[in-house]
């Protein structure tokens, strides 16, 4: 099949892109990846292998494409945290000074 990598096209086949990765040690995912045997591998590691280009030249959607065409199953990344609640002033301030002192008890009144 014939895919479009970085502006350049590559004739490509399921049978190749496994002969392509086999022996290849997958690298931590940390956004979409696919799945190539029983293996997960990063989709820019795959792209890296197969087209012979830099990881910069190619977008992970390219890749993505293709293995998809090809028949290989694609997973999305792990959900972005969310970004912190930022503290308001007075927030940041409370908790610079702490908490105030327990009130002491009032005297007893003697009659």
């Amino acid at each position: 099949m014939r895919c479009v990598i970085a502006r350049f096209p590559f004739d490509l086949d399921k049978s190749g892109v496994l002969d392509s990765m086999k022996g290849v040690k997958p690298e931590a995912i940390t956004g979409e990846s696919v799945i190539i045997g029983r293996r997960h591998y990063p989709v820019k590691q795959v792209g890296e292998v197969i087209t012979r280009q830099d990881r910069r030249d190619f977008t992970s959607g390219e890749v993505v494409r293709a293995m998809t065409r090809l028949g290989f199953t694609c997973q999305a990344g792990p959900a972005p945290e969310p970004a912190p609640v930022a503290a308001t002033p007075l927030q940041t301030a409370s908790a610079l000074l702490g908490s105030p002192a327990p009130a002491p008890a009032p005297a007893p009144l003697g009659l």
